[in-house]
């Protein structure tokens, strides 16, 4: 995927080199992929931030819509889901109206949304969680002690994708040895018409593509619907057997599946390259590490704060409105920048440094807030925190030795590939 992404030229809106404060602010287009590829969007965020924190772009790919870039407006935004619903899209794009998949509770709001939460949500709570640690660890083991010492290697390949592509498999009970499915179907879902002509492929591939995903999914879904309560927590059988759930579409269970599927994977995967990139950026930070590897659970939330690896989630408003002095109209669409919110210096302190002992470290919105609030947190989190207490126990340092490749997605904020080297202790 990312050898494909590099190699093909894609169009660009001419913002990622130019200058934020020169650019007219109304000309502003934060969606712009090519600002999170190249790394240059810290500049409009901060930009946006200071002189129109609820933004409107009037023309972009996906048509008009209104950016919230602080970090108080975001949280105003996901507390009143009345009038900033989820519906229809939590992406910029609106749904294709001939393939028209529903990206699961996710796009649901009030009551529905939270049965049919509650539904899967036990395959993340305590009482698995306290199952996985011990899995993961073991995982996390496997994984670090295969890694080629004094090699360049692909640490997103080797290491990111591994681990959380495995603790998908576990949460839906899938086939381990087929896992990099789940990481293809993953990537497919949350591409851009960007990625996908990268790809060389089209929205009817990805439809195909998808179409199997479903196909296979329906296979385990009648393998274990009416089965015994209490005997399996994966999230096929949740879902197949939840009284909110039991009579899904295939269109629905399939917006499901990707919405589990996405959730459970590009947060800690792309968690797991930026902790990495972080360090190395900042190697006071990496000897405080060194020096006191208690830092670690702390860590972990500095670090999916400082990564983001969801950039925006959208809302659409149900009725007229106002937020930030600005008029929004019923119908218009309005993404909130965790992204920026994350670096929102009047709410969190110096928060453009990487600090792995920040006080209040926990508070961001990498998870979102309030009635959306990411419900396996816990887990990436977990998976995190064990990742890096079992590195620390074998390397000095992992190195970055080149570039890394970030996505092109405006969406998902990750990376594609991360070359580093193990450096043992």
């Amino acid at each position: 995927m990312s050898e494909a992404i590099k190699s093909t030229p894609i169009p660009s809106l001419g913002q990622a080199g130019a200058d934020p404060y020169a650019i007219p602010l109304e000309r502003i287009d934060v969606s712009d992929s090519e600002l999170f590829e190249t790394d240059t969007l810290w500049g409009y965020f901060e930009r946006l931030r200071k002189e129109d924190p609820v933004h409107y772009c009037a023309e972009s790919l996906e048509g008009p819509f209104w950016s919230v870039t602080r970090f108080d407006d975001i949280v105003h935004v996901e507390k009143h889901d009345e009038i900033f619903s989820s519906a229809g899209s939590i992406v910029v794009s609106d749904p294709d109206p001939e393939f028209p998949l529903e990206a699961g509770f996710i796009t649901m709001d009030g009551e529905r949304h939270q049965a049919h939460r509650k539904v899967v949500q036990p395959a993340v709570g305590p009482r698995n969680l306290k199952r996985f640690e011990p899995l993961i660890r073991e995982r996390v083991n496997e994984i670090l002690n295969g890694l080629p010492i004094g090699e360049t290697f692909d640490w997103v390949d080797k290491v990111s994708i591994e681990l959380t592509t495995g603790m998908l498999a576990t949460l839906f009970d899938f086939p381990y040895e087929q896992r990099r499915k789940l990481t293809f179907w993953s990537d497919l879902a949350t591409a851009g018409p960007e990625q996908l002509e990268a790809l060389n492929m089209t929205e009817d591939d990805r439809e195909a593509v998808l179409l199997e995903c479903l196909e296979v999914f329906t296979g385990l879904w009648k393998e274990r619907e009416n089965s015994p309560d209490g005997k399996r927590l994966d999230l096929v059988t949740s879902l197949a057997n939840g009284a909110a759930t039991q009579d899904l579409t295939p269109m629905e269970y399939l917006g499901t599946l990707i919405l589990l599927i996405v959730g459970g994977n590009d947060t800690t995967r792309n968690s797991l390259s930026g902790g990495v990139v972080a360090l190395n950026e900042n190697p006071a930070e990496y000897q405080k590490l060194r020096d006191n590897p208690d830092l670690i659970p702390n860590m972990v939330s500095e670090i999916i704060r400082w990564q983001t690896p969801l950039a925006y989630m959208r809302r659409t408003a149900t009725q007229d409105t106002e937020l930030g002095g600005k008029s929004i109209k019923k119908g218009e669409k309005v993404l909130m920048w965790y992204v920026s919110g994350n670096r929102d210096e009047s709410v969190i302190e110096r928060a453009n440094e990487f600090l792995i002992d920040r006080e209040n470290a926990r508070q961001h919105l990498s998870f979102g807030w309030g009635p959306h609030f990411c419900m396996g947190s816990r887990l990436a989190e977990m998976q995190l925190r064990v990742a890096w207490e079992e590195t620390m126990k074998r390397f000095r340092m992992v190195e970055v030795v080149g570039e890394p490749v970030r996505v092109r997605s405006s969406f998902v904020k990750g990376y594609a590939e991360l070359p580093v080297r193990v450096h043992p202790w």
